[in-house]
């Protein structure tokens, strides 16, 4: 056996270990690199609030506030370039993207114009759904539910339902 295969025989061993620990407690399979982030860990060194968690496939950009006991789903995008809050006790699930800037008059005018930013708000007790993407300067109230796959680019009052493309509130 050459020596780089007893070293990936070696080094797999704590992977394997942590494979199968994950398997029986969470019945889950993660990406390899889950295995060795904490995702806890990334979301107080990057200044989040107590309790958060942050997957390692997810992007921070720049200002972005998070409170407490707030769940950062993976391949999830926070762009902070304009600011960016979220509030606690929120669900961001998979594939969400959270915008505070856009870029449509700079590359329409040939870079010429700068990119626009304005700030963006997400309040506490708030579940976005997987693959829903929200636009910059958008607000969306406490309590509301935002349906998967919607384009937020209007606000959402407090404890509303909304969901599609362009994300609508529903009627109660």
């Amino acid at each position: 056996m050459s020596t780089s295969s007893r070293v990936l025989r070696i080094l797999r061993r704590p992977l394997d270990r942590r494979r199968r620990e994950t398997a029986e407690r969470l019945s889950r399979s993660l990406p390899t690199r889950e295995y060795f982030d904490d995702r806890w860990n990334r979301a107080e060194t990057i200044g989040f609030g107590d309790s958060d968690s942050i997957y390692d496939s997810s992007l921070v950009l720049e200002d972005v506030k998070v409170r407490s006991h707030t769940w950062i789903g993976p391949f999830v995008v926070l762009d902070g370039s304009g600011g960016l809050q979220i509030g606690q006790n929120c669900s961001t699930s998979g594939g969400v993207q959270i915008y505070t800037h856009n870029i449509v008059r700079w590359a329409t005018s040939g870079g010429r114009n700068d990119s626009e930013r304005a700030p963006t708000v997400v309040g506490s007790n708030v579940y976005v759904g997987p693959n829903s993407v929200i636009a910059m300067g958008v607000s969306i109230g406490d309590g509301a539910v935002i349906g998967a796959n919607s384009f937020v680019n209007s606000d959402v009052p407090a404890n509303c339902r909304a969901w599609g493309n362009p994300c609508q509130i529903q009627s109660s």
